[in-house]
């Protein structure tokens, strides 16, 4: 399986036959198409501030909005708040009605591609955000919410059923409230350790059915807020960051059981999905987008059990972002070295993950220069491939083609792209998922995949 992340705006710019054909030349054989998003990772034109890529319209798409670029039948979303989703951007545009036909012609599959990202201004979306410590909402849908997974089974149930679609494929880049706090992940050093949730009356009450007392728990994460604020200012408890950190988490063991709350929660709507799938169409494959804080946090990694996984998932697409893998470890060591690693220097931090997380790449100075290597893709891939064995799920990394950096960070080039590729093969991964979006890549970088 060699396939592809693409937008609607791609075969809108370019026309869908002279995007099959630069797929073709590149050995391509499955579209992953995004049919839903309200993002600017998957879906819409380069990045504002990113260079152009050279195809496609030479300018940015700075009215982007987002939403479900097929269309709706109504019967499908019938138990849910959600209804109101149909993108706009390029007017009645279907991308599967457009797309299919031609894909089907030339034997490349096609795979529905979507994700957990919302705008505020949805229709309905107020009474499916989470609710934080606070009881405040979260610009994020909650995981226990009846409305909010009945649009995640109902869109996906759409799609099987009134188009010719080879598969379906989620992903939400997102952890509980112990990650949240910590701002365990790339991007996580300016977080509020305040808004984390769910705290909403589904969350509670799951909770509760658990035997988990829901008031030790909101004061376990007030704890935990103050300690992440006040380290971030610099002040060094008695007994140092790890070992204060630690003490929350002995005196409040219910921290850690509210984020296997949360990430028991997810792995259920990962089975609503997969089971309304294949319901509708057994030959259907079903798979999850597992995000990138899976290569940094032990935390998150914790969490993916592929083991667990395997029972609701006929692939898994792991994350594998070699270029860009190099400033992103960068920030999220500038994130847990502000508390649980303030012990440690950034290098030493580094080190230490390195270590936990079984791969040896350059200096904290020196990773955002140089991304990480086509070791990292082995390695990754290997220890995903050996997480999976003796189950039937198909193990698809994810390759990073041309994702945004920091202008003056590493960027995608022929040979990285085609070391990547082959050390993905070479650690026995069944197929590879060229990522994030064709809207952004350069085409010698595409063509160097295979």
């Amino acid at each position: 399986m060699v396939g592809i992340q693409v937008g609607a705006v791609s075969f809108v710019d370019e026309g869908t036959v002279n995007v099959l054909d630069v797929f073709q030349k590149a050995s391509i054989n499955t579209l992953f198409l995004a049919t839903f998003t309200y993002g600017r990772g998957i879906a819409g034109r380069q990045v504002p501030d990113q260079p152009l890529p050279d195809h496609g319209k030479q300018e940015y798409d700075l009215d982007y909005r987002g939403g479900c670029y097929t269309r709706l039948h109504p019967e499908y979303f019938k138990d849910t708040v959600l209804k109101d989703v149909r993108a706009r951007d390029h007017g009645d545009y279907d991308v599967l009605e457009a797309v299919l036909p031609e894909a089907r012609k030339r034997g490349l599959k096609t795979i529905c591609w979507y994700e957990d990202v919302w705008r505020n201004d949805v229709p309905g979306i107020e009474k499916v955000q989470e609710i934080d410590l606070y009881g405040r909402r979260r610009n994020q849908t909650c995981m226990n919410n009846p409305d909010h997974r009945a649009f995640l089974a109902g869109i996906a149930e759409d799609w099987t059923r009134s188009y010719e679609i080879d598969g379906v494929m989620w992903g939400s880049e997102r952890h509980g409230a112990l990650g949240t706090a910590l701002g365990s992940s790339h991007g996580g050093r300016n977080s509020d350790p305040g808004r984390v949730g769910c705290f909403c009356p589904f969350c509670e009450q799951k909770a509760k059915t658990r035997g988990i007392d829901v008031n030790r728990t909101k004061e376990g994460y007030r704890a935990l807020e103050t300690f992440v604020r006040v380290s971030r200012s610099g002040q060094r408890p008695t007994d140092g960051y790890y070992v204060q950190f630690l003490r929350i988490l002995m005196r409040y063991p219910e921290i850690l059981a509210w984020e296997q709350l949360w990430h028991d929660s997810l792995r259920e709507c990962y089975n609503l999905i997969y089971t309304r799938v294949k319901s509708a169409k057994n030959t259907v494959q079903v798979g999850w987008h597992i995000w990138h804080t899976n290569s940094f946090s032990p935390f998150y990694r914790a969490q993916q059990d592929l083991q667990v996984l395997a029972k609701c998932s006929d692939y898994l697409k792991i994350v594998i972002y070699h270029n860009c893998g190099g400033e992103r470890m960068a920030d999220y060591i500038d994130s847990v070295q502000q508390h649980i690693c303030g012990d440690m220097n950034k290098d030493e931090a580094l080190a230490f993950h390195y270590d936990v997380m079984n791969y040896r790449e350059r200096s904290y100075d020196q990773i955002p220069f140089t991304g990480l290597s086509a070791d990292y893709v082995y390695r990754e891939t290997k220890r995903a491939v050996e997480g999976a064995a003796g189950t039937a799920t198909r193990i698809w990394p994810g390759i990073d083609i041309d994702i945004p950096t920091r202008l003056n960070h590493s960027r995608s080039t022929p040979q990285g792209t085609r070391d990547a590729v082959a050390a993905a093969f070479r650690a026995g991964a069944h197929g590879v998922i060229l990522s994030r979006k064709y809207s952004e890549m350069r085409l010698a970088n595409l063509q160097a995949a295979l």
